[in-house]
């Protein structure tokens, strides 16, 4: 989303160079001309020859037993093809990121809203979505289990049980008392990633008796592995190649769709088409985990922290996904960039009837930022202390403890930041017509009452608990033009544009390409936690710097010289003494060099029975102080700007970062006014853009970056850290805070209801 010129974020560093190259430039992204002009191929663009349509049938229920499905209607249609169900897959077959405990198709059982149960394909779109409405299936109703406290004594929802993942965290003295207590219970919605286009793929039978399948998928290899081992075939018979990816923040990375493609393709001998409609995509992929906190903050009489008690119960929804390692981040991040001396933490995450959970950006982090930070400004009041001074007196710094008894070694400027944001001028009393509730709202000026507010967040960048994290690149050079071999996916991170910069930093090449990505490329693991940053980029670097050896051998043997003692530059190569200078064009002339190289962070551990590991390989901190109005008559809340100070660790692309961090904060503040994917008894209220309200650009605040803390992580590539996630974590609770500021409510609740922020007369 894009801000009007006036309201465009500033940054603290200078704005690089756009037609430069290299690491600081703010390069264009390689896709914008395409993008613009809409000749970018998404997956929905995606045709062949002989091309079949699919549609999924999918259950309205949240809970049933399946008595019998009928298929002989939609297979008797003119135009249908072939119609599977459970009987078509293995009888075991079963996928799931994390946890494969999830069936193709439901048999037996289905256990949320919108399952699959059976799949058609047919040589027209309408005919196979009629064809999927004639399925009849005969469903023995059950009673949903929709309330995650009840998953604990319902009975078994999955044949794994109902608890997905128990971490009782325990450090420190547990009869540690402090003379100030606050206590408050948390609850945050059901976020919803909101794809900027639904899910679609293509699905191609190979001569050898596999399948190459052609999709948005931002973890092709896991999707590859998946597809093999649910369709019964060789990984190597599996190819899945990466079509344009119209961004994600971690919703395409699940087999469910390509899954029934895949076998659709298979047994018609044709390829396949699906195009998700709109509410498919809601019901179909993995949201952010609805989560109950309940809080308990021990100070001294001077506001310093002394012991945090905590539950974390986090609904997982029908299957588990990834909730073991959001419920990991929210147990180790309960208490905050915060020095704790003592916490006492049980975190539970648990299968019900609702709606999938599973990754999305600053998933666990994001929940328990907004209970901490609630808890921060309780007690606050409660020493009668000014909230953002209370944050001051314990702010973590590099060295301090997590509560999991891992050292914090990278940077941690937290005190900076938070001085970044409290000391910039808070805007101006604006009479431009803009109230709470739109244009010209409907309440009255006088009724509107102005609050600021602070939140201080962290994430954990790469995988955590053991995760074998690693790349592989490949740089080719030839006839004086680049190539980048990874599988790292361009999901509108940027990491095409980096990997062009790291390219051309490193060897002095201006024309650098990214070669599309398949499963034929060694992996380089899911676009998340600013994995393609740290892990792709250091591996795309060390690849350049190999074939950067290669180049600058010769020319140091010619004349007698380490090959450390030239440098490259300005497209020119040149020794410490200038006797050899020429330029990368003629050195390269006549050459092809390659290289491919591994990036693999230090290991990380599993958590153990008390909580405790070294679990992280890194961390990034965020602060923000948000000002927003209240109609305190209406409850309507409008987020008049957003200041953010942020440890980057190194800015690679100026332009880039800051519109990674707007992008951060307008998704948080989604989530703390808007975004709440509604279950009655476990179906989702009208899964659209009607029902379900995303930031408008009317909603989209101001963004001001006062501040970019460059203080290199000596363990990561280029000393850089995660962008987009810690402003997606730490703005929901500083909007929340900023509304208590101004209403006087507690505010307790994410996203925000108009009757949590009214005041009562």
């Amino acid at each position: 989303m894009t801000p009007s010129p006036e309201r465009t974020a500033t940054t603290a560093v200078p704005p690089g160079d756009p037609e430069g190259h290299g690491i600081g430039a703010s390069l264009a992204a390689t896709d914008l001309v395409a993008k613009s002009e809409g000749t970018f191929p998404y997956a929905a663009d995606l045709w062949a020859e002989g091309l079949l349509w699919a549609a999924l049938h999918r259950s309205p229920h949240a809970h049933a037993r399946i008595v019998s499905v009928d298929t002989a209607a939609a297979a008797a249609m003119p135009g249908v093809r072939v119609v599977v169900t459970h009987r078509d897959v293995p009888e075991a077959a079963a996928h799931g990121r994390g946890v494969r405990d999830r069936p193709v198709f439901a048999h037996d059982v289905v256990r949320h809203h919108g399952e699959p149960v059976a799949a058609v394909a047919a040589d027209h779109p309408d005919t196979a979505r009629l064809a999927a409405a004639a399925i009849v299936v005969e469903y023995e109703l059950l009673d949903p289990v929709t309330d995650p406290q009840a998953a604990f004594e319902a009975e078994p929802l999955h044949p794994d049980g109902n608890l997905i993942r128990h971490i009782p965290l325990r450090y420190g003295d547990p009869q540690a008392a402090g003379e100030v207590v606050v206590e408050g219970t948390y609850r945050i919605g059901r976020q919803d990633p909101a794809p900027i286009g639904a899910e679609a793929g293509l699905a191609v039978p190979r001569p050898d008796g596999g399948v190459e399948i052609y999709a948005a998928a931002t973890d092709p290899h896991s999707v590859r592995d998946q597809v093999s081992a649910c369709l019964g075939l060789a990984a190597d018979r599996v190819k899945v190649v990466v079509t344009g990816v119209p961004g994600a923040t971690g919703d395409r990375e699940d087999g469910s769709m390509q899954l029934p493609l895949g076998l659709l393709a298979l047994r018609t001998g044709s390829p396949v088409k699906l195009l998700a409609t709109r509410e498919e995509s809601f019901l179909g992929h993995a949201h952010r985990h609805p989560t109950l906190m309940r809080y308990r903050h021990h100070a001294d009489a001077r506001g310093k922290l002394v012991k945090v008690e905590a539950q974390i119960l986090m609904d997982g929804g029908a299957y588990a996904d990834t909730s073991a390692e959001a419920l990991a981040a929210a147990v180790s991040f309960s208490c905050g960039p915060y020095v704790v001396p003592h916490a006492f933490v049980d975190g539970w995450a648990v299968r019900t009837n609702n709606p999938p959970s599973g990754h999305v950006r600053g998933e666990g982090a994001m929940q328990v930022c907004a209970a901490y930070e609630g808890q921060m400004d309780k007690l606050a009041a409660a020493l009668g202390m000014d909230p953002a001074e209370l944050r001051a007196r314990n702010a973590m710094a590099t060295g301090d403890l997590l509560p999991t008894g891992q050292t914090v070694t990278c940077p941690a400027p937290v005190a900076e930041l938070l001085t970044a944001v409290r000391e910039a001028p808070l805007p101006a009393d604006q009479d431009d017509g803009l109230l709470p509730g739109g244009p010209e709202g409907a309440g009255e000026p006088d009724v509107v009452r102005r609050g600021v507010g602070y939140g201080l967040g962290m994430v954990h960048m790469l995988g955590a608990e053991g995760a074998d994290e690693v790349a592989t690149a490949t740089v080719r050079v030839s006839g004086g033009v680049a190539t980048v071999i990874c599988a790292a996916v361009e999901t509108g991170q940027g990491f095409a544009t980096l990997a062009r910069q790291i390219v051309q930093e490193v060897l002095g090449v201006d024309e650098v390409h990214t070669a599309p990505v398949d499963t034929d490329q060694p992996t380089a693991g899911p676009a998340c936690h600013g994995r393609h940053t740290w892990v792709s980029g250091g591996a795309v670097e060390r690849a350049a710097k190999m074939v950067r050896t290669q180049l600058l051998q010769p020319l140091a043997q010619k004349f007698g010289m380490s090959a450390e003692l030239l440098t490259i530059a300005d497209g020119k190569i040149t020794s410490y003494d200038g006797v050899l200078s020429t330029t990368v064009a003629e050195a390269l002339e006549g050459k092809e060099l390659w290289a491919t190289a591994q990036c693999r962070p230090h290991p990380t551990e599993p958590l153990d029975a008390s909580g405790q590991g070294d679990a992280f390989v890194g961390l990034a901190f965020c602060a923000v102080r948000a000002v927003v109005d209240v109609d305190v008559e209406l409850g309507a809340v409008r987020v008049v700007e957003m200041t953010v100070a942020q440890d980057v660790g190194k800015v690679l692309n100026p332009r880039q970062l800051a519109a990674r961090i707007e992008a951060g904060v307008t998704q948080g503040v989604g989530a703390a006014l808007m975004e709440n994917l509604r279950t009655n008894k476990g179906i989702v209220r009208r899964p659209d853009f009607t029902g379900y309200p995303l930031p408008t650009a009317l909603d989209a605040p101001a963004v001001r970056i006062v501040k970019l803390v460059e203080e290199r992580d000596v363990v990561a590539p280029f000393g850089a850290k995660a962008a987009s996630a810690a402003p997606v974590v730490t703005s929901p609770a500083a909007v929340a805070a900023a509304v208590r500021a101004a209403t006087g409510r507690p505010v307790s609740r994410l996203p925000i209801r108009p009757q949590s922020a009214a005041v009562q007369q």
